[in-house]
Order: structure tokens, then C-alpha cells, then sequence
């Protein structure tokens, strides 16, 4: 198990750009694929972006592709993830997520995460 704590998340007007920061305390995150999950007002919570182990392979979710970027960084216990092209649908609570497998199909089976950073996005 890991302990994750998001944070970067705040208010920011459509076109604008943020970047969400993940933390991490525990000795298997650099063996974790991790990911960004989201739940916006009134909705279920939907996959972001995932990234594997050494940070070599990343998956997007489709609305979020050209525009959403996922990074760590295993030395410092830390994972990213840059927001460009920041839209309204995008206001919700950012989620960080981690787990001992390669991949994750389900975003649901991740076994540890933190608590949230909301993310709103004005027209």
C-alpha cells in the first residue's frame, strides 16, 4: 500500500492550464502503475490517464488526449499531471490512484488512494 495526497488543483477559466501533483510516502511506488481518476458533480467517477511503473507507458482517456499529460517521478515520489486546454467539462475532483499491477483496465481495482483536489474551470 501507498499514501497518496493530491494537490494543484484550483479555479481557472477555459483555455487555461493547470498542473495536478500526486505525493506519495511508501516504499513500493516506484513498483506501482498509477492514474489519474475523476468525478465530476453529479456524475460517476471516470478514468483519466494511467501510467505504468517507469513511466514508459501511458493511457489517456480520449477526451482528454492532445491536451492532458501524466508523468512521475520515482526519485522524488511523485506523480503529474499537466492540464492544458482546460475546458468546463473538466471542473470536478481529481483523483490519484495506485496499485501493484502493470495496468489497470478497471480503474476501480486500484487499491490505494488519496482524498481529491477539485479542479473548476470557468466559461
Amino acid at each position: 500500500q501507498v499514501q497518496l495526497v493530491e494537490s494543484g488543483g484550483g479555479l481557472v477559466q477555459a483555455g487555461g492550464s493547470l498542473r495536478l501533483s500526486c505525493a506519495a510516502a511508501g516504499r513500493a511506488f516506484s513498483t506501482y502503475a498509477m492514474g489519474w481518476i475523476r468525478q465530476a458533480p453529479g456524475k460517476e467517477r471516470e478514468f483519466v490517464a494511467q501510467i505504468n511503473w517507469s513511466g514508459g507507458n501511458t493511457y489517456y482517456a480520449n477526451f482528454v488526449k492532445g491536451r492532458f499529460t501524466i508523468s512521475r517521478d520515482n526519485v522524488k515520489n511523485m506523480m503529474y499531471l499537466q492540464m492544458n486546454s482546460l475546458k468546463p467539462e473538466d471542473t470536478a475532483v481529481y483523483y490519484c490512484a495506485a496499485g501493484p499491477r502493470s495496468y489497470y483496465s478497471d480503474y476501480r481495482d486500484f487499491t490505494s488512494w488519496g482524498q481529491g483536489t477539485q479542479v473548476t474551470v470557468s466559461s
